[in-house]
Parts: structure tokens; sequence; C-alpha cells
């Protein structure tokens, strides 16, 4: 055994210890206070990381699941606003339904009929210019397809509606391709011919469509060409002059394209066909290929031209309701031909915690011209008349197709918010609170293990200082030895 005054060893080993138990008393001190485990890196490195990310999780799932919420209440904004377009539609029902009883409406009845009407197709409108969450339009088209013309030289109007031979339409291009090019309705050349445009015409009267026009003696052919055309909005016939047998005669062309515009001519003397009615070639419809992007793939549709009473030749629509207007330079353009853009809009909801955790959903427009174009080629809500008998019934099924276009969307709107929507929240709700469960394990201070291993702490502490005190005496000894000498 050896003694050392300058040196105390005991003591040295009894203030490690204590220093020891004084740090981990003040760590548990500190865990007992704010109730974590991990109060700092340092507590637990590996741990910290863990619930770094599981709390990052937990953040991102609860401002997802008030995503979701404003979701449906989106969701519920639109699809009370299609509930009051549905009631407009049932109203202009009954309304087309009293038109079509002639027997006892009159003409001031008829009239009054299609001003309300009219109203009420207002009233759509205003629904789906104005219907909006924020700043962001639900029904107008902003969240559907909407159709733009990349090459107005050859095409002036195009519609493509959410759906394209069958299947759901995406962005991309729309191309033509030609199939039959559609003609105007012309005489050719009458039979009767002239030295030139100077030469005099036989005095009388001709008919063209039920419009009589009366030449005078002396009146040249260019004055009686001049006449026709003048009067081409009325007869919907212009004139020209062509070379007929190294002479010349009148040529008469129906100013639209398509077999429901033929020409009528009528004469009782000889004064552009001989004395005889003409018998013009009618013209033809436009046929073409349209191909549009689709979530399948590139599809193809026929488009037919002239389908419905009074509709031009160039005016195109397919099976499926889409509609397409070509000038008379995209009719005579041959080949495939891109001549616009398809913009899908949708409405964006991120649903979860992650960058690939979401959906999206749309909502096509709702005005007026955009309902019930399926019922009558060429019609839509918006072109209803019933101040005639055929009018009041076509009205009919235009009514029943917008209603069940619309009926249709709020079963879309509904399937999504039920099915889709609330499922979601009710899985982030699950989720969130399992991972709230694992980050609490990691990060949460067990208060009962803490207390006991604080109690024990302060154990150790009330003894590392009584023993501290007592190793401090240990040198007293060698007083002892000293006065012993």
């Amino acid at each position: 055994m050896s003694l050392r005054i300058n040196t105390n060893i005991s003591a040295l080993t009894a203030m490690r210890h204590l220093e020891d138990t004084q740090s981990m008393l003040e760590g548990s001190v500190s865990r007992l206070s704010t109730g974590l485990r991990i109060n700092s890196a340092a507590d637990d490195p590996a741990g910290l990381i863990i619930s770094e990310g599981l709390r990052s999780q937990i953040k991102g799932i609860d401002q997802a699941g008030r995503n979701v919420q404003d979701a449906i209440n989106m969701t519920k904004t639109a699809e009370s606003s299609l509930n009051e377009v549905s009631g407009l539609l049932l109203d202009m029902r009954a309304l087309a339904v009293n038109s079509s009883n002639t027997a006892t409406v009159d003409a001031t009845q008829l009239a009054a009929n299609q001003g309300q009407i009219r109203n009420i197709i207002d009233s759509i409108n205003r629904i789906a210019q104005q219907t909006s969450w924020g700043s962001k339009k639900l029904l107008n088209g902003a969240a559907g397809v909407q159709s733009s013309i990349t090459r107005t030289d050859l095409a002036s109007s195009l519609y493509i509606g959410p759906e394209f031979n069958g299947y759901a339409v995406q962005t991309g291009t729309v191309s033509i391709t030609q199939t039959t090019q559609a003609t105007q309705t012309t005489t050719g050349a009458l039979a009767t011919t002239f030295a030139n445009g100077s030469a005099t015409v036989n005095p009388g009267t001709f008919t063209i469509n039920g419009h009589t026009f009366t030449v005078d003696t002396g009146t040249t052919v260019d004055s009686v060409v001049q006449m026709i055309n003048q009067s081409s909005s009325d007869t919907g016939v212009t004139a020209t002059l062509v070379p007929s047998g190294g002479n010349v005669a009148v040529q008469l062309t129906s100013t639209k394209y398509g077999s429901q515009f033929p020409i009528n001519y009528l004469e009782g003397a000889n004064i552009l066909n001989g004395g005889a009615g003409a018998v013009p070639a009618v013209g033809t419809d436009a046929v073409y290929s349209v191909t549009a992007p689709t979530v399948n793939g590139a599809q193809t549709e026929t488009f037919t031209g002239g389908i419905g009473p009074g509709v031009d030749g160039l005016t195109l629509t397919s099976p499926s309701g889409n509609r397409m207007v070509l000038t008379p330079t995209g009719n005579a353009t041959a080949g495939a031909q891109t001549i616009g853009q398809l913009t899908v809009g949708s409405m964006r909801f991120q649903i979860g915690a992650n960058p690939d955790q979401a959906t999206l959903f749309s909502i096509p427009s709702v005005f007026a011209s955009d309902l019930g174009t399926n019922a009558v080629a060429g019609q839509n809500l918006s072109t209803i008349d019933v101040t005639s008998q055929q009018g009041a019934t076509n009205a009919m099924k235009i009514i029943d197709d917008a209603v069940q276009q619309v009926a249709s969307l709020r079963g879309n709107i509904g399937s999504f918010q039920s099915n889709f929507l609330q499922s979601t929240q009710r899985s982030l709700s699950v989720a969130q609170e399992n991972l709230t469960a694992s980050e609490s394990q990691i990060r949460d201070a067990d208060v009962a293990y803490e207390m006991s291993e604080y109690t024990k702490l302060q154990v150790l502490q009330q003894s590392g200082i009584a023993v501290l005190a007592q190793a401090n005496q240990a040198p007293q000894s060698i007083l002892q030895l000293l006065k012993g000498g």
C-alpha cells in the first residue's frame, strides 16, 4: 500500500464518477422537462434522422388532408351549380312540351315561351361563366377540353368534346385528311350564249330559288350578272360569265357548299337558258378523317358535312358530336394537314405527402352552346327555337340530351368526391395516426422509465458526493504516520 499527499487517486476516481452521474442526471432532467427522449442530435443521431423523416411525412400528410378537404368543398361547389343548371333544363323542357301543343298554343304564347327559354339560356351561361372557387373558374371549360385552330386558313371552327371515338381526349394536335371534297351546286354554262358581256339580253323574267328578276329591253349580259350577284344574299346564288363555244354564257353557282343548297332556275322565254329551266348538278358534302389524341393513343373519326337541315357541306359533324367547319381553302387542300390543338385542362389535387401523389380531374364547359350537341345535328341548347312545331320537337330532343349530359357530369363529380376524395381522406387519417405513433416511439420520452432513472441518478449523485468526501479524508491518515515518528 502506498500513501501520497500530492495526488489523491481515490478522490479523482470518485470525482470522475460523480461528474458522469451529474451529466446523466442533467440529461434525465432535460428529458423529463421536455417529454422528449431526443432533445439534441447527440442523444440519438440515428433516431433523430429517422424521426425527422417521419415528421416531414406527418406534416405533409396533414397538409394533404387539408388539400383533400378543399377539393371536396370545390367539387361540392361545382355540383351545386350543376344542380341549378339541371333545374333550369327541366323548366326549359316544360316550355318545349307546352310549345309542342300547337292545338291550343298561339303565336303570342310561343313567343313568350321562346323569350323565357332565352332567359334560361342566359342564366345557364351566367352559371357557367361565374361559378368559381376563389379565382378558379369551374364550369367555363378552363378545367375541360379546349380546341384551338392553328390553321385558320383551313378551318374556321373546331369543337372536340371530352370523348373522341369512345375514348377520353388528351392534349395534342388535331389533323385532317380529305376523303371527299365538298362542292357547290352549279348549272355549268347556261344554254344561251353571247358574243361578250356587252351583248344585250332578251327582255322577260326569270326566277332563281323563288326570287324573280325582270330584264328590260337593252339590258346587257354584264348587267344581268350584276343583278343576280346583288341578290345573292336572298337567293344563295352567284353568277359569272364563262366561255362557251367561242362565246360566253352565264353560269350560276350556289354560295354555299353541299347537297342542301340546290339552284332552281326557271325562265319563260329565252333569256339565259334558251327558255328552259336549268337542271344543275347538286353540290356534294365534304367527308374527312379527323385524328385526335386520346388516352388510348391517336384515334380517328369520320366527319361528314351537311348533316341536319340547312347545314352547309363544309360544316362537318362526327357521330360522337364533335364538329369542324372548313374554309373553302381547307376544302380544296388534299393530304393530311394539322389544323388544331387540343388542350385538356384539369384541376390538379395534391393528395399525398410526396411529389407523385396527385390526381387530376376535368370538368367540361357547360355553356349552352356545349350542351345538347348530340341530339339534332348542327344544333345545341343555344340554338333552340320553339316558335315552330319542328323547332319545339327538336328542342325536346336537345334538352333531353343536355339533361343527360349534365346528369352524367354530376355523377362523375359525385363519384370522384365519394369514391376517391373521401376515401383518400380516410386513408390519410390512418397513415397520419400510424406515422405519428412511430415518430412518438422514437422521439418521445418514456416518463415512467425516465423517472426511475432520475431517482437512481439522484441516489448515485448523493452517494458519489459522500464517497468523494471520504476520499478527500484519506490523506489525513498520513498525518498519523508523521505524528507517530
